[in-house]
């Protein structure tokens, strides 16, 4: 499956955290930024499109912003759409060099 404009669409950006590093390193998964509209499905394909790997499950998740004050105004960072990946054994993503 070739990749589609799409595609690109629905995947923002990799999440770099430790925690996601250890997923990678202990579950197979990777995390992902992903566009708020973005089904498991359409993540699914798009992983698969862009990185050529079979992609097992994904889970998604909604993160909340958080509430920041400065001085006496209260402000709210936006929140994002967080999916975590889950490859078949024997795979695996180069992810800071494709994305």
């Amino acid at each position: 499956m070739s990749a589609h404009y799409n595609h690109f669409n629905t995947l923002r950006k990799p999440v770099i955290t430790e925690k996601s590093y250890t997923l990678t390193g202990e579950a197979n998964q990777y995390t992902f930024k992903v566009a708020p509209t973005a089904t498991k499905n359409q993540i699914k394909d798009a992983i698969q499109a862009i990185f050529e790997v079979d992609v097992q499950a994904v889970q998604v998740m909604n993160i909340q912003g958080k509430e920041k004050r400065r001085g006496a105004h209260l402000g709210r960072r936006t929140g994002y759409r967080k999916a975590i990946v889950r490859l078949k054994d024997g795979q695996s993503l180069q992810v800071s060099d494709e994305v």
